[in-house]
This record gives C-alpha cells, sequence and structure tokens, in this order.
C-alpha cells in the first residue's frame, strides 16, 4: 500500500486500541493490542506520518531509533538483589527500566498525557546482543521486567533486507504477534504531504511531469545511486531558504539531496526554467485580473511542461493565500472562546483585566508547551498559538497605555480589537476568493475548457488549505468547471458544504 494508506491504517489501528467499554475498560485487551510494523524502503516517510498522526490525535509521541541502542540502554542496568527462598538467601540478578520505557514514563508525568504512541524505527537493524530482547519485547511489550505503560501503543518500523546488510529476520511466532505494513514508494499519495507541508512548487511540478524520478534506488559501478521522499522533502527547505538569502541554488546543492546523478543534472536545468517561468509569467496580475494579452497567449501556446510549470506557479500562490486565511480563522476561532472567558471571569471576579488576560497567556503557553512536550505540537497549531499570544499582549498593552481599570471598557477594547481582526480575515477571505475567480478566468481564456482546467481544480480538492477555504467561502468558478466537469462524490460533496464563519458572543 502506499503511504496515505498506511497512514490511514495505523490511525484505525490507534482508534481501535483506545477504544473503552462503559467501565473504562480497553475493548481490545492491552496483551492483544499488536504492535504495528511498517516495512518499507528508506526515505520513503514511515517517521513522518506517525509524528502526524500523533499531531492529529492530539496524543503522545516517544520515538528512537533502535541502531543507536545498546542492549544496556534498552533492557536496563543489572544489579543484584538479594531473596529469600524457603528460609535461604540467594543474590538475583535484576534490571533497572530501560531507557526508553522510562523516556514514556517522563513524558506522562511531565505533560499528563496518557495515551500515545511509542515508536522504534529500524527495528529489524538490531545489534546481535539487542536482537533476543527485541523479540520479547515485540511479542510481550515489555523490556527486562518493565512494559510498556497501558494506553501506550507499539508501532515500528523496518527496512527490507535489500536495502540494509544489517536486516534480521523474524521468525513466524514473532510476525504472528505484528500487524505488518509493506509500505511502497508513490508521488500521488506524497503529493497531498506535500502540499500541506508547502513542498517547493518546483519539486511538485518536476515530479509531477517525472513520476519515475520521485524514488529510485540502483546499484552502479560507483556503488549505489538513490533518491528518496525524505531527499526531496529537504531539498525543498533548503531551496525556500537559499530563496530567500539569495544564495544560487545549482547541481552542487542538488546533488547533496539527490544522489542519482542523472535526476540531479534533470532537476536542475528544470528549477532553471521553472525561474524562467517564473520571472516571465505575471502571476500577481493574473490574480487580479490584470494580465496582458501577450501572457495568455504564450500561455495558450506553450509546451506541457510549462503550462505544468505555469500552473504550479498558480497553484502555489493560491495554497499561501488560501493557507493564510485558514490559519487567521483558527486564530479567530480560538480568541471566541478565550474572550467569552474572560467576559465571565471579569462579570463574576473583581480581579484586575491585566490579571485575567495574563492567566489567558499563561494558559495558552503551557497548552503549547504540553503539545511540544508531547511532540504533538504541529507548525500550524504552534503558528495559531503565537498569534492568539500576540493578540492578548497587544489588547493588554493597549488597556495597560491607556490607564484603563474599568473591566467592562476594557473589555470593549478587547471586542474592538477582536472585530477588527475578525472584518480583516473576512475581506482577506474575499479577495482570496475574488483571486481564485480571475485565476480560473485566465486558465479558460488560455486554456479553453482542456486538460489544464481539469488539473488546477484536481489540484485545489487534494490541497488541504485549497479544499477547506473552498468549503467555507466558496469559489464561483470553481463550483461551475466542478459541476461541469462532474467529479468525484468527494469533490461534489465540498460543494455542498459551504459553511459561514459566524462571530458572535
Amino acid at each position: 500500500m502506499n503511504i496515505k494508506e498506511a497512514k490511514e491504517q495505523i490511525k484505525n489501528a490507534v482508534t481501535a486500541y483506545f477504544s473503552k467499554d462503559e467501565f473504562g475498560n480497553y475493548e481490545i485487551p492491552i496483551e492483544r493490542q499488536r504492535p504495528v510494523f511498517l516495512m518499507g524502503a528508506p526515505g520513503i516517510g514511515k517517521t513522518a506520518i506517525i509524528e502526524q498522526i500523533a499531531q492529529e490525535l492530539g496524543i503522545g509521541l516517544v520515538s528512537y531509533s533502535m541502531t543507536h541502542h545498546t542492549r544496556q540502554s534498552a533492557l536496563g542496568l543489572p544489579f543484584i538483589i538479594e531473596k529469600n527462598y524457603g528460609g535461604e538467601k540467594y543474590s538475583v540478578s535484576e534490571y533497572t527500566m530501560s531507557e526508553i520505557i522510562a523516556s514514556v514514563y517522563d513524558l506522562i508525568e511531565e505533560t499528563g498525557v496518557k495515551e500515545g504512541i511509542l515508536f522504534l524505527d529500524e527495528i529489524n537493524c538490531v545489534s546481535e546482543t539487542l536482537a533476543p530482547s527485541m523479540l520479547q519485547f515485540l511479542q510481550y511489550k515489555v523490556f527486562g521486567r518493565h512494559k510498556v505503560p497501558d494506553g501506550w501503543i507499539v508501532v515500528t518500523a523496518g527496512n527490507p533486507p535489500q536495502y540494509n546488510k544489517s536486516v534480521r529476520e523474524f521468525d513466524i511466532a514473532t510476525w504472528d504477534r505484528l500487524k505488518r505494513i509493506d509500505i511502497e514508494p508513490e508521488f500521488d499519495s506524497w503529493k497531498e504531504y506535500a502540499y500541506k507541508k508547502r513542498i517547493h512548487v518546483s519539486v511538485v511540478t518536476y515530479l509531477d511531469i517525472k513520476k519515475n524520478n520521485f524514488y529510485k534506488v540502483e546499484t552502479t559501478v560507483n556503488g549505489k545511486s538513490f533518491v528518496t521522499a525524505r531527499g526531496w522533502d529537504d531539498l525543498s527547505q533548503m531551496i525556500k531558504i537559499y530563496e530567500k538569502k539569495n544564495i544560487k541554488v545549482d547541481i552542487k546543492l542538488i546533488s547533496q539531496y539527490i544522489q542519482n546523478s542523472a535526476i540531479a543534472r534533470d532537476f536542475t536545468m528544470y528549477y532553471d526554467l521553472y525561474n524562467k517561468y517564473k520571472s516571465d509569467y505575471e502571476i500577481d496580475k493574473i490574480f487580479t485580473g490584470g494580465v496582458s494579452e501577450d501572457i495568455s497567449d504564450r500561455a495558450k501556446n506553450a509546451k506541457f511542461d510549462e503550462r505544468m510549470a505555469l500552473l504550479g506557479l498558480l497553484n502555489d500562490k493560491i495554497t499561501e493565500q488560501t493557507s493564510d486565511v485558514i490559519s487567521k480563522e483558527e486564530v479567530v476561532r480560538s480568541l471566541i472562546a478565550i474572550i467569552k472567558n474572560i467576559a465571565f471571569k471579569i462579570s463574576e471576579n473583581n480581579l484586575p483585566v491585566s490579571e485575567i488576560i495574563d492567566e489567558s497567556i499563561k494558559n495558552q503557553r503551557e497548552e503549547m508547551a504540553i503539545l511540544k512536550k508531547s511532540n504533538s505540537l504541529s507548525n500550524e497549531k504552534n503558528i495559531k498559538f503565537e498569534r492568539v499570544i500576540k493578540f492578548l499582549n497587544e489588547a493588554q498593552s493597549k488597556i495597560i497605555k491607556g490607564g484603563i481599570t474599568d473591566g467592562r471598557e476594557s473589555l470593549e477594547i478587547i471586542k474592538s480589537d477582536f472585530k477588527s481582526l475578525a472584518d480583516s480575515l473576512k475581506a482577506q477571505a474575499q479577495e482570496t476568493k475574488e483571486d481564485m475567480n480571475n485565476v480560473f478566468k485566465f486558465c479558460e481564456k488560455s486554456f479553453g475548457s482542456g486538460q489544464e482546467i481539469v488539473i488546477l481544480i484536481t489540484e485545489l480538492t487534494m490541497s488541504h488549505y485549497g479544499s477547506a477555504f473552498i468549503s467555507r467561502y466558496g469559489c464561483e468558478e470553481y463550483f461551475k468547471y466542478n459541476k461541469e466537469l462532474l467529479f468525484s462524490e468527494r469533490q461534489k460533496d465540498i460543494v455542498t458544504r459551504i459553511e459561514n464563519l459566524e462571530i458572535n458572543f
């Protein structure tokens, strides 16, 4: 299965394992909750999907690479105790708690998060001395005498033997106690992740044209030649930084991440072309509806790879705009609850408003710290927390500078600032919707009702931010073409789920 399907399978397993009966007992007993084993080539995103699952479900995550562990750190250190058997004293070996198990208990103590995932990577590449203990752990979820806490699911990962000479084969008794999921690299499933993480548009459009270059491992006279999903992801982040710092992106950089010389050279040439298209096409003018006839004619007569690059540039800017709207909307929704709580405390207590706001800021920071400590703080959530805290700090500063001590007067200032934020969000959403309509009109003028419109609608539907924005705020041109093209039931459902952001106190 592909990485997206694997993620869904693991989320389903987590949901099932955490399911409890009316008495609070796990419906699948702890001892029958099989560890999940992800088998797949290196660099295809096994670790990434576990992090995403923890963030999306709001559960804890403790992660280890087993190749870094010795028998002592995984099992615990031996020590001698005396026991009495039949009136005789005997010296017996015991073990301290495993570093791995202790880390789970530490996280529970520090965060209060009682359910999570213990993820052990490269589990079939452990040292010879650790192998017997590892097999025991997979069968019984115990290191030495210490077991994984109830409420913590074991997920493991490993590479097939053709990718790693250190791989150890498990016996049937071990396999029969695992949920094995075999993962194959596939660009289309990775692409959804790429949109959400904002992978550089040059990478996405290049791989759209040349999907076979997404993942490749070859043996050559000079050794292994390879390119992986991890390589593309890391290269994308570096390209963004290089562009921001005005550092030239060239073959010297690209070949550090794409360790297949032919693909590295090919992408380098494409990246140069991509920059030329980015310079030649008036992207901002396309969004405002003021693009020249020359640009439209050029798009109409462009070759396939140029059209794909152009569509990628358009989609990237749409993603930039829609992600900002969705992010700010989350801030607005969070502030509604916070301001309601501040209003309640002002009406019920005689506390100074500054103390109430301080408490709200403290609560936000504590919640953010817990999520970060439990490894379930996504970048999107982090941005939301920072923006909420910034709003509260600015409101408090305004109240203090104004010398306002009356609670109700202070609340009116907070509400006024909030209304300005909400109005700004609605204006931004309206502008984004108009920009999207202009993009469709440009594509219709340049390409008619050809495959480019199909691609644009498909990309928007696949995009986490694009589909979320359209479902909330609409886009007339999208709806028109979506209806005409009779897309999938999922897309039709998006058309019918138009929600308006209501702001009421």
